[in-house]
């Protein structure tokens, strides 16, 4: 714990972390930052989004799906390169660009995303097998937010 991070003894700070807390229920915020009389407080939660095929029929244990922090390291990420509305397929209703198991080519059309109404294709970075869809369709997506892993 480094000196800028000390523990939260004053019952006046944790009331304000916990209502900084409700206010990211509230909003549906990710994160929210404030400073006030030289005492400054950022609270943020992370969002879990995993996805797995229906029809795997292997049991998965809740503490071995990796986190989203897990996957930021990867070689193979694909992560979203802007803040928008990620879509699995060129239109609703047709079929998704990749699904698991996928073998894709570099610069192959994975995901679209929407942003201030213009719609980006994101393309494969590397040739490979989608080994894992991280986003759902129609799922707002932040800046380096995993999307997807190429193996």
């Amino acid at each position: 714990m480094s000196k800028e991070e000390k523990p939260v003894n004053d019952p006046l700070e944790a009331k304000l972390i916990r209502d900084l807390a409700a206010i990211l229920d509230e909003t549906g915020l990710s994160e929210i930052e404030i400073e006030k009389a030289g005492l400054r407080v950022r609270v943020a939660r992370t969002l879990h989004v995993s996805m797995t095929p229906a029809t795997t029929g292997v049991a998965h244990k809740p503490n071995a799906a990796p986190t989203k922090a897990d996957l930021s390291g990867h070689p193979g990420l694909l992560a979203s390169p802007m803040v928008g509305t990620a879509y699995m397929s060129p239109s609703p209703g047709a079929p998704p660009f990749v699904k698991i198991g996928d073998m894709v080519i570099e610069g192959q059309t994975l995901v679209i995303i929407e942003a201030m109404k213009t719609m980006n294709q994101i393309p494969a970075p590397r040739a490979g097998r989608i080994t894992q869809i991280i986003v759902n369709d129609g799922q707002p997506v932040e800046f380096g937010e995993p999307m997807m892993i190429i193996e």
